[in-house]
């Protein structure tokens, strides 16, 4: 079942060339990188890495907007390290990721981290985006 917006609070817009030996560039200009393969050693970045941080950044912005729901408050040093991974499926057909959040939420109960970890992966919107279509581990620290 396809996910449709009930409403466009905003849209991000890129340029991108060459693929992973490529560049991209946002349209405000914001974000201008340039893009590598993975391992190859040449200089850029990938689209795991801006995968990464993307879902990293997001996963954050939903703790933030869940916790005064549960009347929980996020901690000053909230941070998550994030991986993506890319590998076959399928005996080798396809090519997917996998992602793992290790989250940490110091100063908080257990109990309280994984209320709000919960509740936050149930409202971010790259949860929602990869909820039954990749591998997602959530890793409380």
């Amino acid at each position: 079942m396809t996910t449709k917006l009930d409403k466009v609070l905003y849209t991000a817009q890129a340029h991108t060339i060459g693929g992973r030996d490529g560049a991209g560039k946002t349209s405000d200009g914001a974000l201008d990188v340039k893009l590598s393969p993975p391992g190859s050693g040449k200089p850029g970045t990938n689209p795991e890495q801006l995968f990464a941080i993307g879902y990293a950044a997001c996963f954050i912005g939903a703790l933030r907007a869940t916790a005064p729901k549960l009347g929980l408050r996020v901690p000053d040093g909230v941070a998550i390290d994030s991986s993506v991974s890319l590998g076959p499926t399928h005996g080798g057909a396809k090519f997917g990721i996998a992602v793992r959040l290790a989250i940490a939420l110091p100063g908080l109960e257990d109990e309280q981290k994984q209320r709000l970890v919960a509740a936050a992966h149930e409202v971010c919107p790259y949860s929602n985006a990869t909820r039954g279509n990749i591998e997602v581990e959530l890793a409380i620290t």
